[in-house]
């Protein structure tokens, strides 16, 4: 007889979570493991003593953990994803018919949170880690990426001089509804003001005029334009930066800053940062910020790996200051002494081929990148009848030699660089960092940011490395090595000291090869070491022979 299944609800239902959700589950483990009581009392000044309840605050980092761990950017996607899994409402502690928080709840409890409460959850997961194990702490890497922002290029508007800011709001206000780009214009009054001086508005214009023929052909349009942080910005997110990359589109961005350790690839630091800002200028901040951190865990930092991006004479002075070991590759603006000159220390100048002295006369400091360069100048009489004059300055009076300001921080890190310990190093940076950011980007949620802000954006970066190391976390088994010992019997002292005695009897050989020959025989038979040897030699002496 064929059969049918019809569907029923039934009006009572007696389930239990527990029972349906696996040992082996892992948002089940991660429950057992994970403790967020503390967060109660960190959050209870940002609520009120009335009203209707709000989220739970366990809740919400949950499910703000739960998004990136399932790689869910969006809230209300979020939300539906949770209410069809049973091991995520048994790990939130909602049952079946339970409602789970609305989506928009979510984003008013974010907004609602200081970033140093999300700095507080990051280091307690971190905690977890340094107690399993995991995070040596004295090698950390250093490494940034690109993260889009939630803003579109076709929201940028042009900045405007300041005299004219006031005539450009009013034309925008005069506006229709369809023809503007933004409903509100988040922007302060310095973002939309133009700033640039003019030889940088003169090298974009040129840009301007070359970007149809030499790199986009069709970008000949009227409506083409070349994008650029000093002339253009975003009404609706003014924290986003236009992110240049060779090779790829511009699209507005937030820059994410990482720390690895290099013992299991815990993730130490996380924070976010403007995408313009290059990563040399961002290193004190970070390096501040780890090192409080890793104190904060009982742990510090002696060596810090990152690629040449991080790469400044001012940041190998301050690493060295703070007795960290840098290998960092050094960038093209390093300039050490030309080739055939000989520096001296001791006087502070150069001198050329001919033994003439080059001494220092300034610190020079450039307008566009705030590179600092010490000067040096040879005399117009040193100069004047030198036989290489023409190889050497041709048609000039004098010399100038321009150095970097920390040429000896910039040696030191070249010379290590180069040695062995140097190249592993390399080795080291790159199998350790790349993948994880790989793994941010692609698999926890950080192909793109779903607020607006740089602190919101922060928030989020840091719960993704939180949720990358949870992940590391349950996963870690320890490697314990067994080792079996066993006891060797003890020598006999009689057939010990023939052998001692033998030793001495050898008349061809000198007293000290006797002597380190009896140091041998002592600690490979009896293996107590020197002092059983000197016993050794006091035992000897009583004996009956001649040759002792």
């Amino acid at each position: 007889m064929q059969g049918r299944k019809t569907f029923e609800d039934e009006r009572e239902l007696r389930f239990s979570l527990s029972a349906h959700v696996p040992e082996c589950n892992f948002y089940r483990q991660l429950k057992q493991r994970l403790d967020f009581s503390f967060l109660y009392e960190l959050t209870a000044p940002f609520y009120g003593r009335c009203g209707q309840q709000s989220i739970d605050p366990v809740v919400f980092f949950k499910l703000c953990l739960v998004g990136y761990l399932e790689n869910i950017i969006s809230d209300r996607k979020l939300i539906e994803h949770c209410s069809l899994r049973l091991d995520l409402l048994y790990f939130l502690d909602y049952q079946l018919d339970e409602p789970l928080p609305w989506h928009s709840t979510l984003s008013r409890t974010r907004q609602l949170l200081p970033a140093a409460l999300f700095e507080e959850v990051f280091t307690r997961v971190l905690s977890l880690c340094v107690e399993a194990g995991m995070v040596s702490g004295h090698t950390q890497v250093v490494d940034s990426a690109l993260i889009k922002a939630n803003a579109s290029m076709d929201s940028l508007e042009l900045k405007v001089p300041q005299q004219e800011l006031a005539d450009h709001l009013e034309r925008v206000r005069a506006m229709s509804p369809a023809d503007r780009r933004a409903m509100r214009n988040k922007a302060s009054q310095q973002q939309r003001t133009l700033t640039a001086s003019r030889d940088e508005l003169q090298e974009i214009k040129a840009r301007n005029k070359k970007w149809g023929k030499d790199q986009h052909p069709g970008a000949s349009n009227k409506d083409s334009r070349f994008t650029s942080n000093k002339t253009h910005y975003s009404p609706v997110d003014p924290d986003a930066r236009i992110a240049v990359k060779p090779g790829k589109a511009r699209k507005l961005c937030y820059l994410l800053q990482l720390a690895v350790d290099t013992g299991s690839h815990v993730i130490t630091h996380a924070q976010a940062d403007h995408a313009d800002r290059k990563d040399s200028l961002c290193l004190p901040t970070l390096l501040g910020s780890l090192t409080s951190r890793l104190q904060l865990l009982s742990l510090s930092c002696s060596t810090l790996l990152a690629d040449a991006g991080y790469s400044s004479g001012e940041n190998y002075a301050l690493l060295e200051q703070q007795g960290v070991t840098a290998f960092i590759p050094p960038h093209g603006t390093y300039k050490g002494g030309p080739a055939g000159f000989t520096y001296e220390r001791e006087g502070d100048y150069w001198r050329c081929p001919q033994n003439k002295k080059v001494t220092f006369r300034n610190v020079l400091v450039e307008k566009k990148n705030n590179n600092k360069k010490r000067t040096y100048y040879t005399t117009r009489k040193d100069c004047r009848d030198c036989p290489i004059k023409e190889s050497c300055i041709g048609q000039l009076h004098v010399k100038k030699i321009e150095v970097t300001f920390y040429r000896e921080e910039y040696e030191r890190t070249i010379a290590r660089l180069q040695s062995r310990w140097g190249r592993r190093m390399k080795r080291v940076r790159q199998a350790t960092v790349e993948p994880v950011l790989g793994t941010l980007l692609n698999f926890l949620g950080m192909r793109k940011i779903n607020t607006r802000g740089l602190v919101m954006a922060h928030k989020g970066m840091l719960l993704a490395a939180a949720a990358y190391n949870l992940q590391k976390l349950m996963r870690y088994t320890q490697k314990r090595s067994q080792a079996a010992v066993m006891a060797l019997p003890r020598p006999e002292l009689h057939g010990f000291f023939k052998l001692l005695i033998e030793a001495w009897k050898w008349k061809c050989v000198k007293r000290e090869l006797r002597k380190e020959i009896t140091l041998v025989l002592c600690n490979s038979y009896c293996g107590y070491g020197l002092l059983f040897c000197f016993h050794c030699f006091q035992l000897m002496y009583k004996l009956p022979f001649k040759g002792v």
